[in-house]
């Protein structure tokens, strides 16, 4: 592994900056494809992108804040001690791989990565599991550092501590070298967007990536086959739909006035429940200043399929 750039003094803005240059060990498993919280298309659209994105929450500044806590846990629960690496390091056989890494355990040839969880993840870790896109990412750091093996240490919030050890698989790292270089080479390097998956995360970046608009209609050519699919798909979602909606009326006519039913299978339940919502015509007709004040106007691309 050879040194990109130290860390320790690095800006949060810059750091950014330098993660644009190949893909990190928390972009693997959206590149694969196997993160549920982060698509190959977002992965794209951060790298080829002048924007940076500095985006924070709650659920972030814990898990950094938490990082030494869990380090610690560690080094209590293991007797290994770990230090601070300090640099951003790149893979010289493939520069495109980039490791910015927790910690290194002192006296291996290994890492550790520190993570949090909330209790309601808790059985994405049980019996032994760990998170694949997790797996992804602590492989990828074994492929840049030329690691024997890589700890992966987990707080589950107000539950538990544990820690496992992933060991070198050289089968799993030509894979996932094959997967990222395909991605960056054929995707990131040549302008050319991922293929989406389908996923509300992908239809936030292509909403965003092409935003703006040209009144230009183009020719459609070899979409009839998937267009007609989506005609299919279409139909049979409104015949489930309606078949699903006919159900739940039943159970309300079953329900009558009670507010649950239960069985040893099921627990049926139809509330009396209550919401505010601003009366927005009333608003406008009795205090139009203040709905001109306040009233925010959301530019979007509207969508449409409709059969010649």
């Amino acid at each position: 592994m050879k040194k990109l750039v130290a860390v320790k003094d690095l800006s949060h803005e810059d750091w950014l900056r330098y993660r644009k240059q190949g893909i990190g060990g928390s972009d693997a498993g959206a590149v694969c494809g196997l993160n549920p919280y982060q698509t190959a298309m977002q992965v794209y659209y951060d790298k080829t992108s002048d924007r940076i994105e500095t985006v924070d929450n709650e659920a972030m500044r814990q898990g950094r804040e938490f990082e030494d806590y869990v380090a610690g846990r560690f080094t209590e629960a293991s007797g290994k001690k770990v230090r601070r690496a300090n640099f951003m390091y790149y893979d010289e056989a493939h520069p495109f791989m980039l490791a910015d890494v927790d910690r290194m355990v002192v006296g291996e040839n290994a890492g550790l990565e520190c993570k949090t969880a909330s209790p309601y993840l808790a059985d994405k870790w049980k019996d032994g599991k760990i998170p694949l896109h997790y797996q992804l990412q602590c492989y990828h750091y074994m492929s840049v550092c030329n690691a024997d093996a890589w700890y992966i240490a987990v707080l589950i919030y107000g539950r538990e501590f544990k820690y496992y050890r992933l060991e070198r698989d050289e089968g799993m790292m030509a894979d996932l070298i094959r997967i990222e270089q395909d991605f960056w080479e054929n995707h990131v390097q040549k302008g050319i967007l991922p293929e989406p998956d389908g996923s509300g995360l992908a239809d936030k970046v292509i909403a965003e990536y092409f935003k703006e608009t040209l009144k230009d209609t183009i020719v459609l050519s070899g979409f009839d086959e998937k267009l007609n699919r989506r005609q299919e798909l279409s139909a049979l979602m409104a015949k489930m739909e309606t078949e699903m909606k006919q159900i739940e009326q039943e159970l309300k006519l079953y329900l009558g006035e009670a507010e649950a039913a239960e069985n040893d299978k099921f627990r049926v339940s139809w509330k009396q429940m209550s919401r505010q919502k601003i009366d927005e015509k009333r608003l406008k007709e009795e205090q139009p200043e203040i709905y001109e004040k306040y009233k925010k106007t959301l530019q979007y691309r509207r969508f449409m399929v409709k059969a010649a």
